[in-house]
Order: structure tokens, then sequence, then C-alpha cells
């Protein structure tokens, strides 16, 4: 190929890379177009939405109602407002709107997007604008509609209330004449709202139904709690703080100190209370009344359950004082018995003072727990306590007397295993004997040509055991300690006697047994070899070597028998 060829080729690539360049930016600046001339017909929307007929239409709607100078000045100054939306900012929302479109034809993009953004945002202030002031010349407009609507409702549950009312005047004696009262105040508000219609004072129309609101309001709250408030007031409390005067009369007559609960004080600030609320009761203020009423039903109620804690408090002191006092005797004599004994034990089992200092600490914590005791009862006799301190304070002491009582029995148990682990040391060392004597027995009964040494060492260390035993009971005072070593000691080496000779003779019997099976092919000369070997590590005491001597020669003629014979072994 030709180098004009090759210019020509890079030509047309030029060329054709300008093409698609240009055809991009094309395609890219028609949408950026597009999107612009889109934003700039919602803006023309959104200006043109502003003022809308309705805001016309409710101008129309008040000036016929317009009957005095109060709604005149009103609805002036909602015409001023509506003429400043038309006439100066619409107006100039629409020069931004041109600016804007000049600078689109002139594709100044740059410029462009802030400016849309200006009128994106005088366009909603002004917007809000209109739509407040529509809000509020519907306020009039409407409110003829609406309040009636309101005071049918209000009428309606003014009905109710006034049915229930006198349905049930029993119920209200008390509060019958600030109540009458205030329905004659509904019935002249609702006159009052009637007059001010008629005349077109619709501020004063939305006072007077907020009035007839507020005061029907507090007549459905009379209505439903004055009942409860009269009842508890009247009744349930004074009937509840009758009864307790009187359990607390008969409880004191029982030698009961209530002085702790300061009932009269309580009784007198219940009443004060109790007073303040049917003065307010009196004005229809309820506010809180409830909740205060019932606050002090629940306070004398807790008395009363006071009282019966009282009661069980009194028969768990009584039970108590009686209980700790017989366990205290009982305690002292047993402690006080051990303690007499305390100089034969040490010397008997070689105790120090540290070990028996547990039977001087009991001792004083008696002394300790029966000097409360006798404190909690002089409080009881002197009336200076009441039942439920002196049950807690009982029960506490129990508790430590209970400590007490549990160390006492674990000294006593101590003590008591001492004589326990003497005796056991005895019936144990005979054991020991016993298994020795049968140790000795299996060597004696096979015939061996020989017993190994290490038996005859084993057999030594046990009977000098055995030897240390028998001296630390003979001697006094006995140290359990070092005896309960001793049988310890004892007993392993005795066990360990025992288990060698039941070794030696489990495999001497082995052994005998495979020469005796072996004997049969000494007509091999290498069968021969070993089972001589065998029988000369036999005479010797070397069982085991003699033992694998003859297995390993029978192996020779009977392979497999080296296994079975070794599996019968263990």
């Amino acid at each position: 190929m030709s180098r004009t060829t090759f210019i020509l080729i890079g030509i047309s690539y030029y060329i054709l890379s300008i093409i698609v360049i240009i055809v991009v930016l094309n395609i890219i600046n028609k949408k950026e177009s597009k999107k612009y001339s889109d934003e700039i017909k919602n803006l023309e929307r959104d200006k043109n939405l502003i003022i809308s007929a309705s805001i016309l239409s409710e101008l129309n709607k008040v000036e016929p109602l317009v009957n005095n100078m109060e709604t005149k000045e009103i609805f002036t100054e909602w015409q001023r407002r509506f003429n400043l939306i038309k006439e100066e900012e619409i107006p100039k929302i629409s020069d931004q709107l041109l600016e804007i479109e000049e600078l689109f034809n002139e594709r100044k993009y740059r410029e462009l997007k802030k400016k849309i953004a200006e009128a994106e945002l005088d366009i909603c202030y002004v917007k809000t604008k209109s739509n407040f002031l529509l809000e509020e010349i519907r306020g009039i407009t409407l409110s003829e509609e609406r309040n009636r609507d309101t005071i049918t409702k209000l009428k309606a549950n003014y009905r109710e209330i006034l049915t229930k009312y006198n349905n049930n005047k029993n119920d209200f004696e008390i509060v019958a004449s600030p109540m009458e009262l205030q329905f004659e105040n509904v019935d002249k508000l609702f006159g009052a709202f009637e007059v001010a219609m008629e005349k077109n004072a619709y501020q004063e129309v939305g006072k007077i139904v907020r009035a007839i609101d507020d005061t029907i309001g507090n007549l459905k709250i009379v209505i439903e709690e004055a009942p409860s408030i009269i009842l508890m007031g009247k009744k349930l409390i004074p009937n509840k703080i009758e009864a307790i005067l009187k359990a607390k009369e008969k409880m004191e007559k029982e030698n009961y100190n209530l002085e702790f609960l300061n009932l009269d004080y309580n009784i007198e600030e219940a009443n004060k209370k109790i007073s303040d609320i049917f003065q307010r009761l009196n004005v229809l203020n309820l506010e809180d009344s409830i909740f205060e009423l019932k606050t002090i039903l629940d306070y004398f109620e807790s008395i009363e359950n006071d009282f019966d804690k009282e009661r069980m408090a009194k028969k768990l002191f009584e039970d108590y004082a009686r209980s700790i006092l017989i366990k205290v005797t009982k305690l002292n004599k047993v402690n006080n018995e051990l303690y007499k004994k305390i100089d034969d034990i040490k010397y008997s089992y070689d105790l120090t003072d540290e070990d028996v200092s547990v039977i001087k600490e009991i001792q004083d914590e008696l002394q300790q727990i029966h000097q409360k005791y006798d404190e909690i009862i002089e409080l009881h006799r002197s009336k200076k306590s009441y039942f439920m301190k002196l049950g807690k304070e009982m029960e506490n002491l129990n508790v430590s007397l209970s400590k007490t009582e549990e160390k006492l029995e674990q000294a006593l148990r101590t003590i008591g295993s001492l004589k326990e682990d003497e005796l056991r040391a005895r019936e144990q060392l005979d054991e020991i004997k016993e298994i020795l004597i049968k140790a000795k027995n299996n060597i004696r009964d096979f015939k061996l040509p020989i017993v190994p040494e290490n038996y005859y060492i084993e057999l030594s260390e046990a009977n000098e055991a055995i030897n240390e035993i028998i001296k630390e009971l003979e001697h006094a005072p006995i140290s359990i300690k070092t005896l309960n070593t001793r049988v310890d000691t004892a007993r392993d080496l005795v066990l360990k006697v025992y288990n060698t000779s039941k070794e030696i003779l489990k495999t001497a019997k082995m052994a005998e047994t495979a020469i005796m099976y072996g004997n049969r092919y000494r007509i091999y000369d290498e069968v021969n070899v070993g089972l001589t070997k065998a029988e000369v590590a036999f005479n010797k005491g070397f069982f085991r070597n003699s033992l694998e001597y003859a297995i390993n020669a029978i192996n020779i003629v009977e392979p497999g028998i080296h296994k079975r014979l070794m599996e019968d072994y263990q």
C-alpha cells in the first residue's frame, strides 16, 4: 500500500472523528436545551397559578359580609395584599422570566442556571404569601359553616351533660349551685353566638365558640369525676379513717407501739387536703383531685397492711423470743461441757491451742447473742420500738445463732472424727495384716524354686510400715494426722506386696505351662535350646525371661502360639 493511500485513510479517519464529535455535541446541546426549556415552562406555569380564581372568588364572598369597621379594616388589608402580589410581585417575576428567555435563546446556560434558581425561589415565596392570604380569607368565608357545625356538636354534648346531671342530681348535690350557674353561662354564650353571627362579627364569634367549648369541656369533666370525688372524699376515706382509728385503739390496748406510723399527723393532713379539694370543687376546679384522693385512699389502705404486718411481726417476734432463748441455753450447755474437756482432748490427740480455738470463739459468740437478745427483749418491754423492727432484729439474731450452731456442730464432728479416725486406724491395721498374710500364702502355696529378691524387699518395707502404725497407736498422745499418714503408707506398701506376689505367681505358672507344652517339640534342636534356656531362667527365679524363652521357642514350629499365650498371660 502506497504512502498516498495511508495519508488518505488518515484524513478520512480525522474527518470522521470531527463529524462524530459534532454530532455528539449537538445531541448534548439539544438535551440541555430541552431541559432548560422544560424548566422555563414550569416556571411560567407556577407563576400563572399564584393568582388563582379562588382568591378573587373568596374576596367577593367577603365583601357582602362587611358591616362594621373591624371587618372593613380586615377586608381592606386583604385587598391591599392581593393587589401587591398582583401588581408588583407578579410583574417582577414576569420580567425575570423574560430575562431567562433571552438568556436561553442566546444559549448562555451558565447565567441561565443561576437566574432559574432565583426565579424558583421568588415564585415559591410569592406563592406562599398567596396561599396564606387565601387561608385567611377562607377563615371568614367558611367561618359560618364551620362555627355552625362546631356549635351543633357542642349543643349535642351540652344536652348529654344536662341530661346526666338532671338524672343524677343527688350525686352532684354538693356542686349543684356552681354547676347550675355554669349551665346559665353556657345558655348565655349560645345566645351571644347567635347575635354575633347576625352581626357578622366573626372574630367575636371565634372567641365565643372557644369559650363555649372550654366551659362544656370543664362541665364534662365535672360530670364524669365529681361523683367519684364526692364518694371518696365524703364516704370512702372518712370510713377508712374511722376503721383505722378503731383498729389503732384496739392494738394499742394489746401493747402494740404504733407511733412509728405517725397516724394522727397524717390523718390531720389528709383531712386538710380533702377540705382543700372540696373548696376547689365548689368553683368546679377538679385538677388532680381524683389523683390526690386516690393517693390518700391508697395511703390508708397501706396503713391497714402495716397493721397486718405488725400483727404478723408480733407472732414472729414471740416465736423467735422463745426458740432463740431455748437454743442459746442448749448450745451454751453443750459448749461449756466441751470447753471443760478441751484439755483432755488436746492431750489425747496432740492438738494445739489453734486447733481448739473455735471452742472459745463459739463461747464468745453465744455470749454476744445472749446479750443482744436481752437488749431486744428490753426494747420490747419498754415499748420503745415496734414489732416489725423487733421481729426483724430477732430474725437476724436467729440467723447469727444458726451460724454459731453450725460452727459448734462442725467442732463436735471434728472432735468426734478424731476418735473415729483412731478406731478406723485399728480396723484398717487388721485389714492390712490380712492382705499381707494372703500375699505370703500365695508365695508359700506355689512351690517356687526361688522367690525374687524384690518380693522380700517390698515385704520388709510393708512389715516396717505396719510396725509404725502399732507404735503410733500405743503412743500417748496420739497424733491423728501422723496416724492417718502411717495407715495410708502401710496400706499402699502391703497392696504393692500383694500385687507383686500375684504377678510372680501368674508369670511362674505361665512359664511352667509353656515349658510343659513345648516339651513335645524338643526333637527340634532350636526348640530344645530355647526350652533349656527357659528352664534355667525358671530355676533362677527369672520367671518373665523364662516365659519369653519358652514362647519364642514354641513359636518356631507353631507360628501364632506366641500371640495366643501372651493373650492368656494378659
